[in-house]
């Protein structure tokens, strides 16, 4: 089992940040936390790029090899793996390996499973020891059918995913039997006032990930912070000071 595997405790699961730039990555990881994902999102937002578009990649994976550097685990958020070409997924899970990335996570955008699954296997076949984390995203695209959840996560696991994970999924008797049916880690998404880490927790879930959250409350404490400046009020947040920042970043050679 890998480090990265023996995070995903079910019942006491794994807490992944997802970032979008080096800055934040390496304030978290200084932090403690001991692994963190990217957000397909906000690596696509940074470029001016749609979420998750092939146009996105090189981007992803310049933002992987310097992520590796930090003093934590890194998974990848790699979409679709920006490509419906198995054989072409496969060589960027490889490519990520190399360069250090721990997990990877790919999505099927409810596109046909049966690709979906070949994209997996090419992924492992190339990448043995990289943590592939399918998502189906039945609750998150379709039409929220559980069933459908735990017919494309099984047929994943066959493939050889590590992980499942099906954001959108918060209806606790539903979460308890996809945990008892797909045999690997379940990985949810937090939805603030859906669901909780502890509830979670309580359900055997192995993962939560906080997916573009964080991202979207950087904008809005990016706003709030302009908007207190401008009107005289006081500034949202403490923010930490320009040398600790400073001293988080790789040095000038």
């Amino acid at each position: 089992m890998t480090a990265f595997a023996a995070l995903h405790v079910p019942g006491s699961p794994l807490l992944l940040p997802n970032v979008w730039e080096f800055g934040v990555a390496a304030f978290l990881a200084a932090q403690g936390f001991p692994a963190l994902g990217t957000t397909s999102l906000g690596v696509s937002a940074a470029e001016g790029e749609p979420d998750g578009a092939p146009s996105s990649k090189d981007a992803t994976v310049r933002l992987a090899r310097r992520l590796t550097a930090l003093d934590t685990l890194i998974s990848v958020d790699v979409a679709e793996g920006f490509s419906d070409d198995p054989g072409e997924v496969g060589a960027l899970a490889a490519e990520l390996a190399e360069a250090g990335v721990a997990g990877i996570n790919l999505e099927d955008a409810l596109g046909d499973p049966v690709r979906h699954a070949a994209k997996i296997t090419a992924a492992k076949e190339r990448a043995p020891g990289l943590f592939v984390n399918a998502r189906t995203d039945t609750h998150w695209l379709g039409q929220s059918d559980t069933e459908a959840a735990i017919g494309r996560g099984k047929s994943y696991v066959d493939a050889g995913a590590d992980g499942v994970f099906v954001p959108g999924l918060a209806d606790p008797a539903d979460v308890e039997r996809l945990v008892a049916a797909v045999g690997v880690p379940v990985n949810l998404l937090l939805i603030p006032g859906r669901v909780t880490v502890a509830g979670l927790a309580g359900l055997g879930v192995a993962r939560i990930s906080l997916g573009s959250l964080p991202y979207r409350m950087a904008l809005a404490a990016a706003l709030r912070t302009v908007e207190a400046v401008r009107d005289g009020g006081e500034l949202p947040l403490a923010p930490p000071s320009y040398d600790e920042v400073a001293s988080l970043l790789p040095e000038n050679h």
